[in-house]
């Protein structure tokens, strides 16, 4: 068999990987895959507990799913959306416009995240050059906040670590805190929810007539360590955005598709986005896949004459790429057929019920966030004063390498260890994913 961990080391560089360490390192190298099952070339079985960075849906080798793309690969793989339409792109745009909010009425596609939101950006941008609104350049972000990688995407974002070295090529945003309880141990969850609200509205006052956009996850900053907002947060950003005519874009590249217990977050507080951005899930996680929907009043201001210059020149070449909607179709399809989300309530309760049992207990879980199938669980080397572990100790990484002896697969944010299962995930995986967990935290912080 060939030395794959080395060919590895030789020739890849790894995203948001320190390759010296990397380098060093016994690569996993991963070759099949069954169910919520990952199998590496020894053949050693490991559950997918965070849905392979938080993109497969239903598991691995879905029937369904891959019977669509092979039937797709005997018609066309690919063929282009500039100047030309395809069948499964246009079946993908009427199914997603069917069940987001009943305001979004059209569907521009890309292939990541990112893209996503960054076209988002752009629409939002040119939506009011378009109307004859100039001076409407600014967006409102959420603090800590992660929309992606691409420039514009990044310059929306608020971690340091991530984004810190690449400011100067970014451009200016203004942000208001992120409505986190936990960091705020003298406020209720009710006054950190008005806090942030009073800046939004603060920053609205000052720069109102050059806000274009409010850009924000809904109700889970997933990047940022898993924040759950306080309850009506999104709602009242919502309701001050529409009074003082700025677009809402609501970034559901993590929390859509029954990751948050309902088929998109905003439908928890009854939300429709001007415009909305989603990936990873979209295809169940098979093919690279991510669309941006938007209102028809958004639409609308784009149209004209070819030398009114409203177009949107903005495009990729695999831009709605025939294999990946036919992936993306037959996991919507999934949804309904097998009651995927009705299943997932019972579910979401379990895992919450085996998280407070297992996991809240233990003295480094300084805080449990849960929201669907969404969890961050903060490890802290006293959570009476909530002190954080020294990050050279890099506690996350050490309870996720530890895990994997178990055979689980998880990935951390700092020191925030997250559990982001595939919707599939049965009652039996649950208690087994959490009770590992437990005892992976139970295992590096007791020696720490």
């Amino acid at each position: 068999m060939r030395d794959w961990s080395s060919l590895d080391r030789k020739y890849l560089w790894h995203p948001f990987t320190q390759m010296e360490e990397w380098l060093r390192s016994d690569v996993l190298v991963i070759d099949a895959a069954e169910g919520n099952y990952l199998i590496d070339v020894e053949g050693r079985r490991y559950l997918d507990g965070v849905s392979s960075l938080w993109v497969n849906v239903h598991g691995h080798r879905k029937g369904k799913i891959d019977e669509a793309i092979r039937q797709q690969l005997d018609k066309v793989a690919h063929s282009t959306l500039l100047g030309l339409a395809s069948t499964p792109s246009i079946e993908l745009a009427e199914k997603l416009v069917r069940i987001t909010p009943r305001n979004l009425a059209k569907v521009f596609y890309s292939d990541s995240g990112s893209t996503a939101v960054e076209v988002g950006l752009k629409i939002a941008f040119q939506y009011w050059r378009n109307l004859g609104y100039k001076d409407k350049s600014l967006f409102i972000t959420l603090s800590d906040a992660y929309h992606g990688d691409t420039i514009g995407s990044v310059s929306l974002g608020g971690i340091d670590l991530f984004h810190s070295i690449f400011h100067p090529l970014l451009f200016h945003t203004l942000s208001i805190p992120t409505p986190f309880p936990y960091r705020y141990p003298e406020l209720t969850p009710e006054q950190c929810k008005e806090m942030s609200l009073d800046r939004l509205e603060r920053l609205i006052h000052e720069h109102g007539s050059h806000i274009a956009a409010m850009v924000m996850e809904p109700l889970v900053q997933g990047a940022a360590g898993m924040i759950v907002h306080p309850e009506g947060f999104l709602r009242e950003v919502w309701n001050i955005c529409r009074r003082h005519e700025i677009l809402l874009v609501c970034d559901e590249v993590a929390t859509g598709f029954g990751r948050t217990g309902r088929m998109f977050a905003v439908e928890h507080e009854g939300v429709e986005p001007d415009i909305m951005c989603l990936a990873k899930g979209l295809s169940g996680g098979y093919l690279p896949l991510a669309a941006t929907l938007v209102s028809e009043e958004i639409f609308n201001a784009f149209l004209g004459s070819y030398t009114d210059y409203k177009t949107f020149f903005h495009g990729h070449s695999y831009t709605g790429n025939a294999l990946a909607c036919a992936a993306a179709c037959a996991c919507l399809d999934i949804f309904e057929e097998e009651r995927v989300l009705e299943t997932a309530q019972d579910k979401i309760q379990l895992l919450h019920e085996e998280l407070e049992a297992q996991v809240a207990p233990l003295p480094w879980v300084g805080d449990l966030r849960q929201c669907g199938f969404m969890v961050g669980i903060e490890l802290v080397a006293d959570r009476s004063t909530r002190k954080a572990f020294p990050v050279e100790l890099r506690m996350g990484a050490r309870v996720t390498q530890d895990i994997r002896k178990a055979g689980v697969i998880l990935r951390p944010l700092g020191d925030v260890v997250v559990l982001m299962p595939p919707l599939s995930l049965t009652a039996d995986e649950i208690r087994y994913l959490v009770s590992a967990t437990a005892q992976s935290i139970q295992n590096v912080c007791a020696g720490s």
